[in-house]
Order: structure tokens, then sequence, then C-alpha cells
């Protein structure tokens, strides 16, 4: 059970989500990167004052601090690419059952047919926290502008243009041997926005084998300025990740004593990443309001995973280490044109835009022992290319009492599969889907802040193109129908929000880590509520909360029922946040889960839940230096980030068995760091 403090915390954020109350025309933002806004509440806005204060080290850490009702966790201690569970169903690494579709300065960090996993998000590592100005929080694919992974909702994540100091430093260290610094130069020149940033950083994590985790980025921008009305920009990305890792264990072995939680099986798991990416942007104001927008992105990766999942339950003698292995390029374009205008009397914002993704992509799969390859499993050349356009419009009725937004978008997707090993199986597929989105926001009373919304849309989530080689005949695509309604309001200080979703699911989808594919389970269907609520205690200190609560996530058409498993129905955030109060700031964050099915059958299994606190702080000691403190897990909660049911054999020689394997949360964990600004604009 959650302790009484934090059940006080939930009730108190029952209602929740900060907005304003009327409805206004949809802004056309002055940011170069695209963004079309749909229909309010349905974005939540975490700016950069979110993230200043804590001191990151992973990037599960950035997912904790969106409240979201988004529960990330990791299977490796940092290395590997976070899980991600939302509205009751399990997204694996972000691209199945619906799919999160999280952006960077509007390139897409899902991959497809990843080595590891479909929309694989494992390129947010070379994200530099400093860095962030924004996030944009979508509940669900109520915009026509986000296509592939947004079923389930879309984070989209700004980076800023400029520093606001020519010279910024962090050095941080602390505990499990953790080390990072933050370097970057912003200079002041006229009409033009720059920076070039360096993060590298490495921690052991609390693990028996040393996590040795290495991070490398480098990051920089030019955005230049051509009058009041045009800009163009070129961002820069680069970055370099290695590590070991513990895996996930068997939990019976933990019980019994013949492992440490924080123990390993297979000395040869780990990883190895490199990736660049090169985006430009440019944008365009005209005389009557209308903007257009333009963006490409070239981006080329390496990555390498050992994992061992089962250890010695298919081969005896070798064991079922395996690498996988996903070498990429890719490139993308998008194109969007924003114009307000009048119908009639009425003020209504027209949007329309395409999108364009290409992938050409080498993955294989090899039997290992330590990281020396012994043969090949599966090997195989892709190219994976999604083309989309969209178009939506925003019209306020009524005197601006009433929102109406409607809109269409169509994918299309071209899959073409080279099998390496047996050419005779090779595939090439083609195939398009058409994504309706309406929205209504409407507020009766002229002075009560009372907003009453619903929002309507289809989302899609792709397949791993190598499926196709193992079942022909299957979609390309998966959908998602998401209904929500509910109410809000903003009363002087108080923001509040509750909403109901229904959410309908065409197949579920699970990756097979053994071949590389998909296996399809079936259409299925979730509902329950959220709700959240901001308050503005003082002008220096804030309370924010939410919860997300799935009443019922099933498989449709099985008698007797089958449900959604491997996801938490029960996900809550909550935060205390002093600002800027006598050059003190802080905060003090929870984050929990319910305990959770991890099996339909008949002898079902559980994952346990968990309720962890994270404190941070800020002391400014003068106008160049920062000091900075924080605590990861304050109360030192032992729990599973990750919890999955398996069937292994973890020693040579000894017995199969089927049981939970996990990967422990860090326990309680102290850094301290220095922040140094030189020169402001």
């Amino acid at each position: 059970m959650l302790p009484l403090a934090t059940f006080l915390i939930l009730a108190a954020s029952a209602l929740a989500q900060d907005t304003g109350a009327k409805p206004e025309l949809p802004e056309v933002h002055t940011s170069i990167v695209i963004t079309a806004t749909p229909v309010e509440p349905s974005i939540d806005r975490k700016n950069e004052e979110v993230f200043k204060q804590t001191l990151f080290s992973r990037d599960d850490q950035v997912f904790h601090q969106l409240n979201a009702g988004i529960n990330a966790g990791q299977h490796e201690g940092g290395g590997k690419s976070i899980e991600v569970r939302r509205f009751g169903f399990n997204l694996d690494h972000g691209g199945v059952n619906g799919g999160l579709k999280v952006l960077v300065d509007n390139v897409q960090q899902n991959q497809t047919t990843q080595g590891h996993g479909q929309g694989y998000l494992g390129s947010l590592k070379s994200l530099s926290p400093e860095l962030i100005e924004e996030a944009s929080i979508v509940n669900g694919p109520f915009s026509a502008e986000y296509g592939d992974f947004s079923g389930l909702g879309v984070v989209h994540i700004r980076q800023r243009q400029a520093l606001p100091d020519q010279w910024t430093a962090r050095m941080q260290g602390g505990s499990f041997n953790s080390q990072r610094g933050f370097l970057s130069f912003s200079p002041d020149i006229r009409n033009v926005d720059s920076f070039i940033a360096y993060e590298g950083s490495h921690t052991d994590g609390p693990f028996v084998k040393p996590l040795d985790y290495r991070r490398d980025n480098v990051t920089g921008n030019f955005t230049r300025r051509i009058g009041d009305r045009r800009a163009y920009g070129v961002r820069i990305n680069g970055a370099r990740n290695d590590y070991n890792s513990s895996g996930q264990i068997p939990l019976d072995l933990v019980g019994n004593g013949d492992l440490t939680a924080f123990g390993f099986l297979d000395p040869g798991e780990g990883g190895r990443i490199r990736q660049a990416t090169l985006a430009g942007y440019y944008r365009h104001e005209q005389t009557n309001g209308a903007v257009w927008k333009l963006d490409g992105f070239l981006g080329r990766s390496l990555f390498d995973l050992y994992s061992n999942f089962t250890f010695f339950l298919n081969d005896p003698v070798n064991g079922d280490a395996i690498q996988q292995h996903d070498s990429r390029l890719q490139q993308g374009a998008n194109s969007q044109y924003l114009r307000p205008h009048r119908v009639g009397s009425r003020f209504s914002t027209f949007t329309m835009g395409g999108n364009f993704h290409d992938n050409q992509i080498h993955v294989g799969l090899f039997p290992r022992i330590e990281r020396t390859p012994l043969g090949v499993t599966t090997r195989a050349n892709a190219r994976v290319i999604n083309g989309a356009g969209y178009a939506q419009e925003s019209l306020a009725l009524m005197h601006g009492k009433l929102m109406l937004t409607a809109g269409l978008r169509f994918d299309s997707f071209h899959m073409n599969v080279r099998d390496r090993v047996e050419p005779a199986n090779s595939a090439n597929r083609t195939s398009g889907l058409w994504q309706p989105k309406a929205g209504a926001a409407y507020t009766p009373f002229t002075h009560v802040p009372l907003t009453f919304h619903a929002n309507y849309g289809r989302g899609i989530s792709s397949l791993d193109a190598r499926s196709l080689l193992t079942n022909r005949t299957s979609p390309l695509a998966a959908t998602t129908d998401f209904i929500q309604t509910g109410i809000s309001s903003r009363m002087g200080r108080v923001g509040l929000s509750a909403d109901t979703f229904f959410i309908d699911r065409s197949n579920e989808l699970v990756y097979v880590a053994d071949d590389g594919t998909l296996e399809f389970l079936g259409p299925s269907r979730a509902y329950g509520w959220e709700g959240k609520a901001s308050v503005e205690i003082t002008r220096h200190l804030l309370f924010s909360g939410g919860f997300t609560k799935v009443a019922n996530a099933f498989y449709k058409g099985t008698a007797p029922r089958e449900y959604v498993d491997r996801a938490p129905r029960f996900v809550a955030n909550a935060g205390l946040t002093l600002a800027n109060w006598r050059n003190w700031s802080g905060s003090l964050r929870m984050r929990a889960i319910n305990r959770y099915l991890l099996n339909g059958d008949e002898a079902q299994r559980f994952a346990t839940g968990h309720v962890v606190y994270d404190f941070s702080m800020v002391r400014r000691i003068n106008r160049s230096v920062d000091f900075n403190f924080s605590i990861e897990n304050l109360g030192n909660r032992f729990y599973y980030e990750t919890q999955n049911l398996i069937e292994s054999r973890p020693f040579r020689g000894g017995d199969a068995i089927t049981g939970i394997h996990g990967t422990p949360g860090y326990p309680r964990a102290f850094t301290a760091g220095l922040t140094f600004r030189f020169r402001g604009k």
C-alpha cells in the first residue's frame, strides 16, 4: 500500500492539469522548430525550469520529470534504452502497442526495425539536459502533425538555440564512482543564436560487476535571423556510449541467496553505440501572419548490444548469449504551413504539412561467448520509407467559447527486406493508412474558469520490417483509436483537470528477442481516468501532481477474458518545487506505480510496485556560481525498475526455471556539483 503521505499528495492531485480555462486561437510558435498545437488541454508543457535543478546522469531521469503518466524503467542500469509503460500497455522500448513518439527538435528518436526492438529510444542518451528548453507532451494521437509511434502520445523536446551566458560549466560527482562534466560556449553575436557544448559522464552504478558506463556528447547550434521574419539554423550532435551491464537476473536466485540483487550471470553483457546527426531548419513568417517552416536531418549510427535473456536454456554448452547489431543511415524532412485566418467573422488557424523518413539498415543477430561471435543467427538489409501528409483546421466559435479542431493524416509505408542468410526469404511491401483527428473545447461561462473538452485521434505504430520474413500477410502498422473527454479549470493559482480515456488497439505486439521479430497477440481495449493539479502556493513554491488509473486492459473477443499484462494500472507523480527564494531553489518529487500482472494465464505472477522520492536543490553563491545537490531515491527504497516473466536455465547443467527476472533500481545516491557561468549576455 502507498504510505499515507503519498495518498494525501495523490488525493490533492485528483483533478489536475495546469491549463487556462478559456480556449484561445492556437499560437503560431516563434521557435524555428515545427509544431502545430492541437486543442488544449491535451498538451502539457514543461519548460527549462523543470530540468535545471536535477543533476542528471541517465536518460530515464528526464522522463521522471514529465509527470505525464509515463512509467520508464531501466533494463541494464542506465546503458540500454528505457522500457516504457503507459495507459496499461507495455511499449517495450517505445515503439510497440501504440508507441510513445519522442522527438528532439523535430528529429524522431524512435528507430524503426532496430537491432534490439521496434521504435528503440536509445538515441536519447545523446541529449544533454542543460540544453533542454521545453518539453511538450501530447496525451494521445490528437494532432495530425504526428504519425508513426504516436498512438499513446508524443513527447517533443526542444533544445535551446543559445545559452544565457557565453560560458557555462558544470562539474558533478557522487555515489558509485559517478562523475559528470558539462561545458558550453555561446557567443554574443548580433542576429545569431549559437552554442557548442560537450557533456561527458561516467558511473559504475551499484552493481557487483561495475557498469563502467561512459557517455560523451557534443552538441552545437547556429541560428541566423534575417530581419524580423526569416531565420535558418543548423544543429549538430555526436555521441558515443559504452557500458557493461548485469542484465535481468532471476529473482528466485536472489531470494534463495545464490545471487545478490545487484549481481550478474553473464560477464559479457553490455553495449557500444556511436551516432551523429546533422539537421537544418528554415522559417519564414509572412506579413499576413502565415508561417512556412522546413527542416531536414541526416543521421548515422552504429549499435551493438550484448544480451543474454535465457542463459543456458537453449544451448546447454555455449549458452544463449547474443550480440544484436544495428548499422543505420537515416534521412528525414518535415514541411509545414500555418495560416491564421477568418471564416466569416470567426478566427481560425489552418495547418498543413508533410513528413518523410527513410532508413537504410543492416541488422544482425549472432550467438556469442563473452563478446566473441560464434556464427550468424539472422542477418538482413532493410529499407523502411515513411511518407505522410496532413491538414488540420482549428476554428473559434461563440466569441471564443467553443474551439473546434479537425484534422486528417495519411501515412504511406514501404518496407524492403533482403535476408542475407536465406536470400529466398526476402520481402517487399507497401501500404498506407488514414488517421482522422478531432477535438472540441467549450467554456460555457465567460466569468467561470471551467472548460469541457473532448479529443479523438487514430494513431499508428509500424511493424518491424523483419517480421515480414515470417508473416508476409501481416499489416505494416497497427492502429490505436483514442478517445479522451474531461474537464479543466484555472482558478487563480490553482489549475485542475480530470479526464477519462478509452483506447482500442487493432493488435498487440510483443518483441521476440531470439529472432528479432514481433508476435501478434490480437486486438485489445483499455479504459480509465486521469487527474492532474498545479497549485501555486506562493510565488516561489509550486505543487504539481497527477495520476493515471487504468480500470481495465484486455484482449477483445477472449473467453475467459485474457488481460493485457506487463504494465502497471496505476501511475502517479507529484512534486513540490521551490524557485528563487533567497537564492535557494529545489524540489521534492515522488513517482509511484502499483503491482502489475506479468502473465495472463491461470498461474498469475505479479511485478511489485514502488514509491520513490527524489530530492534536488540549488544554492546561488553569487552571480557566477551555483552549488547543486541531489539525492536520488531519498528513502533508500529497494525496488525493481523492470520485471519480466522468463523461462531460463541460469547455470550450465542446472535446472530450467520459469520466474520473474528483474533489474534493480538505484539505491540512495548522492550527487553534488558546481555550476559556473561567465560573461552574461
